[in-house]
């Protein structure tokens, strides 16, 4: 058997400022924009650059319930884990535009790592893995905290 996560839903306020943050600001592409009528909603999904996998479905909320989970989905816990292949790099230009950083870059077992916010607050790990980790960490960053 083979399966595979396709997409993972994150619940946005609004769509076209979540474009704005997503790929204006992290450079993700935009994969998919299409109105879907019967539900007056759009299928919205994007991916980090070079990615091939898992992609962000932006999903906006449609009663009061899923607004309140707007940028609190995980209880204030990192949701996303953003892997790089040059973390100072990316590090650098996401300070550059304004992006917050709750956690500072440090080095752990697996690789460098540093914890954003998204427009919403919504928690990510920047991370680059190191040479030793392979492509996932023992513990990485979230699951200790």
């Amino acid at each position: 058997m083979q399966q595979a996560l396709a997409h993972v839903a994150l619940v946005v306020r609004d769509y076209d400022e979540a474009l704005d943050f997503y790929v204006g600001k992290l450079g993700f592409r935009l994969v998919e924009d299409q109105y879907q009528p019967e539900q007056d909603k759009r299928w919205v999904v994007v991916a980090p650059p070079g990615s091939t996998g898992t992609s962000l479905l932006l999903a906006r909320a449609s009663t009061p319930e899923q607004e309140s989970f707007i940028g609190n989905q995980t209880g204030g816990r990192v949701f996303l884990f953003l892997q790089t292949d040059d973390f100072w790099r990316d590090y650098h230009r996401m300070l550059s535009l304004g992006i917050n950083f709750v956690r500072p870059p440090k080095e752990a077992p697996y690789g460098t790592v540093a914890v954003f916010e998204d427009l919403y607050g919504t928690r990510w790990d920047l991370l680059q893995y190191n040479d030793s980790a392979f492509s996932r960490p023992a513990a990485p960053e979230a699951a200790t905290k």
